[in-house]
């Protein structure tokens, strides 16, 4: 594994707090600026990638820099989550504040944007990426919480405060926001089988995409730890070099 090289440091973007971490070399006078950029959304328990070396050592490997938003439990929906802002829907906040920071700290803008998302900010990177898929081409999900109504009665504590019912929040789901003639052009998802409550809506998202002839890339096969870091830190590498493979190809595509 190639040892993290850089560092994290915490900025404010709008008056929200990030995660942000730099390559070694990145922010030095002479470097070149990035030619991409990763958002990373964070899951339920708000584990940060401070903590986890095996995602660091890949951001490290291909030179990126990264930005992970601390928005609380807020499912990365368009809708108003007072755990995160009491007018502000996380959505926005990434559309109107993140993505103008990426442009303004680094100089990188669509399609030089990634997504990628752990548990429920795997749900929410592929979200993002069906309802905006000119400002995110690229999205890799690890262990997707797609089906996210089913913990609506569940005792969870944001979701009933976000959306009337569990039918009103299965309506605002990644696979219900597939559009069969605007798609992202680039999307990976993995899911470990052994992941009981995530797995068969990764394996519906699969054939959705599949009936309706959108390409994408997926391993609901790999095991590795059911749904955790275990799991996640497993599949980052994977996730990295897909990632890599389509932001080239992005970089060389013709508009």
């Amino acid at each position: 594994m190639t040892e993290p090289s850089g560092a994290w440091s915490e900025v404010t973007v709008a008056g929200k707090t990030c995660d942000v971490f730099e390559p070694a070399g990145a922010a030095s006078a002479t470097s070149a600026a990035p030619q991409a950029v990763l958002i990373y959304l964070h899951g339920i328990h708000l584990n940060r990638l401070v903590d986890q070396p095996q995602f660091t050592a890949q951001f490290t490997r291909y030179g990126w820099p990264i930005i992970a938003p601390r928005c609380g439990r807020c499912w990365w929906t368009d809708r108003v989550c007072a755990e995160f802002d009491p007018q502000l829907t996380p959505e926005q906040h990434l559309l109107k504040n993140i993505v103008p920071y990426i442009a303004e700290r680094w100089d990188v803008r669509p399609p030089g944007i990634a997504l990628l998302g752990t548990s429920m900010g795997g749900q929410g990177a592929l979200r993002l990426a069906f309802r905006h898929p000119n400002v995110f081409p690229l999205a890799a999900a690890i262990s997707p919480a797609i089906d996210f109504h089913l913990r609506y009665d569940e005792q969870d504590e944001t979701l009933p405060l976000m959306y009337a019912d569990a039918e009103a929040a299965r309506q605002d789901t990644a696979t219900l926001h597939v559009h069969p003639l605007n798609w992202p052009r680039n999307l990976w998802f993995c899911c470990d089988p052994l992941d009981y409550r995530w797995h068969e809506s990764a394996e519906r998202l699969r054939m959705k995409l599949s009936a309706l002839g959108i390409p994408h890339d997926h391993d609901l096969e790999t095991s590795g730890g059911g749904h955790g870091f275990e799991y996640y830190n497993r599949m980052a590498p994977t996730a990295a070099k897909f990632l890599a493979e389509r932001l080239e190809r992005e970089r060389r595509r013709v508009p």
